[in-house]
């Protein structure tokens, strides 16, 4: 009874289909086409407003502007004729007064500085081994030179100082066999370390 209705129902009604799509995309079309416009116009309000905005800026900033340059020259007239008259009155004539003469100090003569001597080889002396050489070397006594300067007394209280170990040894010819050394006279020095010895065999 109803089926007049129903467009589908109809096996030849391609074209009332068609139809319909075709009115759909029409309104649809339509839709778009109006809210794009919408949108348009309200950017364009949007760019209008802004443009308003920027000259109301550039109009600030020439008012600006022009009060600042009022400003300076207000204050530049008021503060050169105020500041003029002081300057005049403070200029105060400055008497002359005599540089004294200083005198040249006296150059400083700066003392050499003595290199530090290089230690000789102690133990080249007969009597003296790697610990003696060392407790001279505390004493300040480092060359051949020192040791040929220095007394027995002094050495054997540096001796005696150092313990009983050290308080055996006798070092009366010590300041002899040093000077032999520090002159380079060898031949003389193993002369006599050569008596010395003979005389500790002879003893033996």
């Amino acid at each position: 009874m109803y089926q007049h209705f129903n467009p589908l129902a109809i096996t030849d009604a391609w074209w009332q289909h068609l139809l319909m799509l075709l009115v759909a995309a029409i309104l649809g079309f339509i839709i778009g086409y109006r809210s794009s416009d919408s949108e348009i116009e309200a950017l364009e309000a949007e760019f209008n407003g802004i443009d308003s905005d920027l000259d109301d800026c550039l109009k600030s900033k020439k008012n600006l502007s022009a009060d600042v340059s009022a400003h300076v020259a207000a204050i530049s007239s008021f503060v050169v004729p105020t500041i003029a008259p002081v300057m005049a009155a403070s200029v105060v004539e400055i008497p002359e007064v005599a540089t004294p003469i200083v005198e040249a100090a006296a150059p400083v003569i700066m003392a050499a500085v003595v290199p530090p001597a290089k230690p000789d080889d102690l133990k080249l002396v007969e009597g003296i081994g790697p610990k003696i050489e060392q407790l001279l070397h505390n004493a300040g006594i480092l060359t051949f030179a020192q040791l040929a300067d220095t007394k027995p007394d002094h050495i054997k209280t540096i001796l005696e100082a150092a313990g009983p170990r050290f308080q055996m040894h006798v070092p009366t010819t010590w300041p002899t066999q040093s000077a032999l050394a520090r002159d380079g006279k060898w031949n003389e020095l193993k002369t006599l370390q050569d008596e010395l010895n003979k005389g500790r065999n002879d003893l033996d």
